[in-house]
């Protein structure tokens, strides 16, 4: 059976890339049912699609079960527009049926107001150097394509999932100071705006805090850390782990064979917070 949630918030699918976590995203949307479904952005990675990147079947898989869930469930979908779907500024903003498209929104509920956006907006690489985003992107994808190798023998081994990449990334001094700045300049934006609170996603960093009296929430990627924010029916923000309820199950129906100490760990860890997007040494 299902889980009901209000709204539901997803961002940095990257569909179009290796690392993208499609058919896993996919699977996690069958597990809940929600009145609004917020893709706040870079959901398809039209970078690296210019680029070296692949459509496949398991990312039109996706849109499939976006399509469902507007046409079983009268779900209300708002596609956000990120840095790396920028293409999406020759259609927005668009508005067919339940499906809107647009650049942000703010969305009120229990009282309160969010500001949500991609986020890309406040990073200055991104917005006036897109050159040097770009390279940063190549960087990150090495990174990305290492972290499988790496993985692949883990798995060979009984060993569980294990991100390199987020491990040396949050090894980078700069780039820890710049999430902490980055999500400052994002909670006074919310203020600005005279919202409670922001959510955002772009950095790859699941989050839920408050900073200053302003709710600061980031809902993580589905490159790494694939996770989502859930808000209930009484104005509750949380966020949720695809390893922590999905995997699970696959476990417990054997359908992914591993040592049982292994499938252990692997089942209950969260992910380590992803400390990095793709511009120099961001998304």
């Amino acid at each position: 059976m299902k889980t009901n949630f209000k709204t539901i918030v997803i961002s940095d699918v990257h569909l179009g890339t290796k690392g993208s976590k499609a058919k896993e995203v996919s699977r996690f949307l069958k597990q809940y049912s929600c009145e609004n479904l917020i893709l706040n952005g870079d959901i398809i990675d039209g970078w690296q699609l210019k680029k070296s990147g692949a459509w496949k079947r398991k990312h039109t898989r996706f849109f499939n079960r976006i399509l469902k869930m507007i046409e079983q469930e009268n779900t209300k979908v708002f596609y956000l527009r990120g840095n790396h779907d920028d293409f999406l500024d020759q259609v927005l903003p668009l508005q067919i049926g339940n499906l809107s498209i647009q650049n942000d929104m703010v969305y009120e509920s229990q009282g309160k107001k969010y500001f949500i956006t991609h986020g890309d907006v406040f990073d200055s690489v991104t917005s006036n150097f897109r050159w040097i985003a770009y390279l940063g992107d190549m960087g990150y994808t090495f990174l990305l394509w290492l972290n499988r190798q790496v993985n692949y023998h883990r798995r060979k081994r009984g060993l569980p999932y294990f991100s390199l990449s987020q491990y040396v990334k949050s090894k980078v001094k700069s780039a820890v100071s710049y999430i902490d700045q980055y999500e400052e300049e994002l909670a006074k934006m919310a203020r600005a705006k005279n919202c409670d609170g922001i959510i955002c996603g772009h950095i790859h960093k699941a989050e839920n805090r408050v900073i200053d009296g302003v709710a600061y929430m980031n809902s993580g990627d589905w490159v790494e850390s694939m996770s989502a924010l859930a808000e209930d029916f009484d104005g509750n923000w949380q966020l949720i782990y695809y390893n922590e309820i999905v995997f699970k199950k696959e476990f417990d129906q054997k359908v992914i064979s591993l040592p049982e100490d292994a499938l252990k760990t692997v089942a209950i860890q969260k992910l380590p917070d992803d400390g990095f997007n793709k511009n120099i040494f961001f998304r």
